[in-house]
């Protein structure tokens, strides 16, 4: 069985494919290395995946944007699973640049489901977020919920694809598993997210910002975790049974929470953080950003129920990991 990945280069999508190649599947990887975030930090996730794994992670820069690049990157590669997490990431930056955000996560979304369809492939897991649920106020969100008033475009992006997803499994019976991830983090992780900036300041004595001055929290997820679910997802493929799946969908179409279910204060993981990194932080209160939410919690008890999805790793565990990883980035310049 080969699986396509897409995002290979791409934080949790390079976990994913070292997980699956660690197994013994064979993997294509896909990503155009957008320069969102270091380029060099990218290139340094795939160099790794080859010298783990060799052939059986097989790299194709393409950007699935390009419907034509796509069919060409896969063409003869005997595709019968796609794991879809590549995606233009970010909350903020979906504020400053919308059309990044139609291309990649929308076109590029629609162009997936294409290929899925044209390849009857087995099952397509893909990306969605806890965005998706926008200023929900009731806690822990629950895949049942109402996710209609999205404060972001990525969010709104999420949200599209979700439904994309449901019309392809209604008119062509394509098996998928849509996955809303909550806050991931840890080794190898994006250089835009609280975990990665936060430390990085504390080390480099530099101020981090607290926004909403800190009042905030975030169901933190440790990347391991979210792979088990990810790989748990892409193993069992949702029926064409015409029974209720997770989400509320009736056709092969399935909807999961996939996080730690413990928010954390903004303030206990900075506790956490300088104390792996052995410093104090210079905290920086600030009032809240566009696009931002107060607090953010999965239910996973339909994904439990379902795929046996556990998580075990807090963030008194999970953070020291990340900063251990971090020290060794720093020192390989």
């Amino acid at each position: 069985m080969t699986v396509l990945v897409t995002g290979a280069a791409g934080f949790i999508g390079f976990h994913v494919a070292d997980r699956l190649a660690a197994r013994g599947t064979p993997v294509i990887g896909i990503d155009n290395l957008d320069d969102y975030y270091s380029v060099a930090l990218k290139r340094a996730r795939l160099a790794w995946l080859k010298a783990e794994h060799g052939d059986l992670v097989r790299f194709v820069d393409c950007d699935f944007a390009d419907e034509d690049a796509l069919v060409a990157a896969v063409s003869g590669a005997g595709i019968e699973r796609i794991v879809h997490l590549g995606a233009q990431p970010g909350v903020r930056h979906s504020i400053e640049n919308p059309r990044a955000y139609a291309r990649a996560n929308l076109l590029g979304h629609l162009n997936l489901l294409e290929l899925g369809r044209g390849l009857k492939v087995a099952h397509l897991v893909y990306a969605s977020s806890s965005s998706v649920y926008g200023g929900n106020a009731a806690l822990p969100f629950r895949v049942e919920d109402r996710v209609d008033h999205p404060v972001s475009l990525y969010a709104a992006t999420k949200k599209a694809d979700e439904l994309m997803s449901e019309s392809y499994a209604h008119l062509y019976r394509l098996p998928q598993t849509g996955l809303r991830f909550f806050t991931v983090y840890g080794p190898w992780g994006r250089p835009d997210m609280a975990v990665w900036l936060f430390t990085a300041a504390i080390l480099a004595g530099r101020p981090i910002r607290l926004f909403n001055r800190g009042e905030m929290r975030r169901d933190f997820t440790y990347v391991d975790d979210i792979v088990s679910g990810v790989v748990a997802a892409l193993d069992r493929t949702p029926a064409d049974d015409g029974l209720v799946k997770a989400g509320g969908a009736t056709t092969p179409h399935a909807l999961y929470n996939i996080g730690n279910n413990r928010p954390e204060p903004l303030g206990t993981l900075v506790d956490v953080i300088e104390a792996a990194c052995g410093r104090p932080a210079i905290r920086e209160y600030l009032p809240m950003q566009p696009g931002d939410v107060t607090a953010t919690c999965a239910d996973i008890g339909a994904i439990q129920r379902d795929l046996g999805f556990a998580p075990t790793t807090p963030i008194a565990i999970g953070v020291p990991r990340f900063v251990d990883w971090y020290r060794g980035w720093l020192a390989r310049g």
